[in-house]
């Protein structure tokens, strides 16, 4: 009996007709023929592909084309583009798009009827997407886990629940140079005239233009030099500039700063708190740590407290999570928060699937192709942080190259911009002679010369200049800063 049940059942869903309907697209078909202004009212969330039927999408395609280029799309018109045999619904194509013009909705319900065109097409790809998961794993190859299927499944409903589409497609080169004529317009519209995010840091955003949506940013240094803390710092100065505006249909558009998360695969959250309280209040962190503060130290605390409560900075402190679980995280914060960068401390501690543990390099190419893979699909920057190897020990001259980069080779691929962290008072400090000798007198004036200050080396910059930028850092309160302007050296260029 069940058994008949079950076929009764899969008979019946293989007649069902995914979900559409004909007679809206017609009507909305039908008053951008009679008013053209119809289509700028539903053109900025309706594209072709959302229709059903296949002549509608070409006859919403064609109306486009036409409006675009500043002439009228109706019966009339249209009609030249087709066929004279061509028939639509069994009938020639000129009677087809009179006849929409006769069955024309109102103006005012255009709207209503292109969303529902839109919702329907949205179900359509749902569907599509249930369906294929389904057949997957009825049929997945023995090397596909059950994770990879999952993974890939978050990225189609990603793609959808951002787009309205499944997939990217291909762009024509017009719409590529609107977007950048509007990304100039945005720069020179902006604070500082940037066309990225700002980092804080007046001169490492003059040389990079802010940190660029899609960009893979490697930060790299040795133990000690402050990798950590310039990612803080950033991370906080986007955190703390965020500014929104809300769009005509409800959604938050970043128009400064930027909502962050953070992944701290070392620190725990408690610690990067500290840090920024830290920063921010100029309270030595190990003073915090062991309640040695005065009362007005307290009251500072406090302050802080109550500010940056309310700053979108967002920190994941699993220890030793997959590229794959990072991925999912970062496209559900985006979903359920926004997002407009991702800090990663730090690429070694990450993992990759289980079929690359054993080889770290094919493991570490994993995570960065997936990290720039992100980048791309979520349109935000990231900052990766990465350790160097012990080879830069070893040299007279401790500035980072970057063979130093661990597993190097799908890093330098990967990333759009490598950046390092040197700061040769650490180093000087390691060579402190006996004091009273005439060593110590020129070590105590070079050392005065490197005091407090640091350089950010940009060693790759796939769309801009390479160089070197001089920084204040305080590591007291594990901050860096703007240098100050008489103390202020112009970034060098690299040999």
């Amino acid at each position: 009996m069940n058994g008949k049940v079950q076929k009764l059942e899969t008979a019946s869903e293989s007649v069902r007709v995914v979900p559409h309907n004909s007679e809206a697209e017609r009507q909305l078909l039908g008053a951008i023929l009679v008013n053209n202004e119809t289509y700028y009212r539903v053109s900025e969330f309706l594209e072709a592909q959302h229709f059903f039927l296949a002549p509608h999408r070409d006859i919403y395609e064609k109306c486009g084309v036409l409006i675009r280029a500043g002439k009228i799309a109706s019966p009339i018109t249209l009609k030249t583009f087709f066929p004279a045999d061509e028939k639509i619904a069994e009938m020639p194509a000129a009677q087809y798009l009179l006849r929409l013009a006769a069955d024309a909705a109102s103006v005012i319900s255009a709207e209503d009827y292109g969303n529902t065109i839109y919702e329907l097409a949205i179900r359509r790809n749902l569907i599509r997407i249930g369906e294929d998961m389904v057949n997957v794993a009825y049929d997945a190859p023995i090397d596909k886990s059950p994770n990879a299927q999952i993974d890939d499944a978050e990225r189609r409903l990603f793609e959808l629940a951002e787009n309205g589409r499944s997939d990217g497609g291909f762009q024509d080169f017009g719409t590529a140079l609107t977007e950048t004529i509007e990304m100039a317009a945005a720069a020179f519209n902006r604070e500082g005239a940037l066309s990225g995010i700002s980092t804080g840091l007046r001169d490492l955003d003059r040389l990079m233009g802010g940190l660029q949506q899609s960009d893979l940013i490697v930060l790299a240094g040795r133990p000690a030099m402050g990798k950590t803390s310039l990612a803080t710092n950033i991370a906080y100065n986007i955190a703390q500039s965020y500014a929104a505006e809300e769009q005509p249909d409800g959604s938050m558009k970043t128009v400064n700063g930027g909502v962050v998360g953070f992944f701290s695969l070392e620190m725990s959250a408690e610690q990067l708190a500290t840090r920024i309280i830290s920063e921010q209040t100029e309270i030595s962190s190990s003073k915090i740590r062991r309640g040695e503060i005065n009362e007005a130290d307290f009251e500072k605390l406090v302050a802080a407290t109550q500010h940056m409560q309310h700053v979108p900075l967002h920190v994941d402190q699993t220890g030793g999570i997959s590229i794959a679980s990072l991925v999912s995280k970062a496209r559900r914060l985006k979903r359920q928060k926004g997002l407009d960068l991702i800090v990663v401390d730090y690429i070694q501690l990450l993992t990759g699937s289980s079929k690359n543990q054993g080889n770290r390099v094919q493991e570490i190419t994993e995570i960065t192709t997936g990290l720039k893979a992100l980048a791309k699909e979520l349109q935000v920057p990231i900052i990766a942080l990465s350790q160097l190897s012990r080879q830069v020990e070893s040299r007279d001259d401790k500035r980072p190259q970057m063979s130093d980069l661990r597993e190097s080779g799908s890093i330098e691929q990967d990333a759009d911009v490598i950046l390092f962290v040197y700061r040769e008072e650490y180093y000087m400090g390691k060579k402190e002679p006996p004091e009273g000798t005439p060593e110590y007198e020129q070590w105590n004036t070079d050392m005065e010369r490197v005091r407090g200050k640091a350089e950010v080396i940009i060693a790759k910059q796939r769309h801009g200049p390479t160089g070197i930028v001089d920084l204040q850092f305080q590591g007291e309160f594990t901050r860096f800063s703007d240098l100050a302007a008489d103390d202020h050296l112009p970034e060098r260029t690299m040999e």
